[in-house]
């Protein structure tokens, strides 16, 4: 059963993150703002100015009460120890923001649009010193690798895939999701494919840096490793009913938290499927060759290998939560030192469930 924090906002919460003190801020529709406490007492609320709904919230990891918060084309940098004001802005975007992330070295910010771009902020010079464009559609989500400051990965509603490397300010490799899919399928017809299309709507890398998962609308999360320029994809399993709206590695962890329109969060053991795969390789014969395509052309694409199969055999979430609102965003965080979810949806609270077992 989890616990309802309430009391904070009116409009359905849209995004979530948390401080390593253990603070956690949420934004909803409408240009709300909350800080909340351990305890899930609200601490501050912030009303923005043009009523823009807030699409990501980002705390600083070396100063926790510093906070990034993107509202419409603009990221607002905040303390939440004082909501009353913002302490800088940067207006980089040309449309509404989808997802900010911020590289370990914390000089950096990355900001994903509807036009599909990536703005990469230097927090240093104040100004946009990359612009990544490659995305045909928007840019839903993306995340700078752990341990490699330079590197990111980022998906979207083109049903792309792309790992950036910053110091060339291109695509090392993309895939197209449902491109793949087709391929795999080795001509079979497959309705409910073009019914539910890849469109990717939420990356997340672990810890290590090299291991990433995406969620799709057609219910499924693919798993990618990267190696060096290119990637080979892992696993690709079906939990969900509907689109998987939000995928999220737990810190220091292979386990993979995700959330689904079908108001379902399952939390997978990533790592132990991947040994058992990698132990029996014979299960897995329908393989694709890797293309060697380390810096594509326009137009190309680098393929992936698969290792899909049309079911998940015996791949079975380690905890499955019939949470019943569509998930609108999912953080594995550290609670009064104790493993919690916390669940942003369509209502107005936010949801807490324990790990107490993890």
């Amino acid at each position: 059963m989890a616990v309802k924090w309430t009391g904070g906002h009116s409009s359905p919460i849209l995004c979530l993150n948390a401080s390593k003190d253990g603070l956690v801020a949420s934004g909803a529709e409408g240009g709300d703002l909350v800080a909340w406490s351990e305890d899930g007492s609200p601490l501050g609320h912030m009303q923005f100015q043009g009523a823009d709904d807030i699409t990501s919230v980002l705390f600083s990891p070396s100063c926790p009460t510093k906070l990034y918060a993107a509202h419409g084309e603009t990221i607002s940098i905040l303390d939440v120890r004082s909501l009353k004001g913002s302490l800088d802005h940067f207006h980089v975007n040309e449309e509404e923001i989808n997802c900010l992330s911020l590289n370990e070295t914390e000089n950096l910010l990355a900001s994903a649009d509807d036009s599909g771009a990536i703005k990469i902020v230097d927090l240093e010079k104040k100004k946009v010193s990359r612009c990544l464009k490659r995305h045909s559609n928007i840019c839903s989500s993306v995340a700078f690798r752990p341990q490699r400051p330079q590197s990111l990965v980022s998906c979207g509603l083109d049903m792309q895939v792309i790992l950036w490397n910053l110091q060339k300010a291109r695509p090392l490799w993309i895939t197209n999701l449902q491109e793949d899919e087709t391929e795999e399928m080795e001509g079979l017809q497959s309705p409910g494919q073009f019914l539910n299309p890849a469109l990717a709507h939420s990356v997340s890398v672990a810890s290590c840096g090299n291991i990433f998962g995406c969620g799709a609308e057609d219910g499924k999360v693919r798993i990618f490793r990267i190696m060096g320029v290119k990637c080979e994809q892992e696993l690709g399993f079906k939990g969900h009913t509907l689109g998987v709206s939000q995928v999220c590695f737990l810190p220091e962890s292979y386990l993979l938290l995700t959330g689904g329109n079908d108001g379902k969060i399952m939390l997978w053991d990533v790592n132990s499927e991947m040994e058992k795969k990698q132990k029996s390789p014979t299960k897995y014969t329908h393989r694709k060759k890797t293309k060697r395509a380390a810096y594509p052309k326009q137009g190309e694409h680098a393929n992936t290998s698969v290792t899909d199969e049309e079911g998940n055999g015996n791949f079975l979430p380690k905890l499955n939560i019939e949470h019943g609102e569509k998930v609108n965003w999912l953080l594995g965080t550290k609670i009064k030192g104790q493993q919690v979810i916390l669940v942003a949806d369509q209502t107005s609270c936010i949801s807490l469930y324990p790990l107490s077992e993890l």
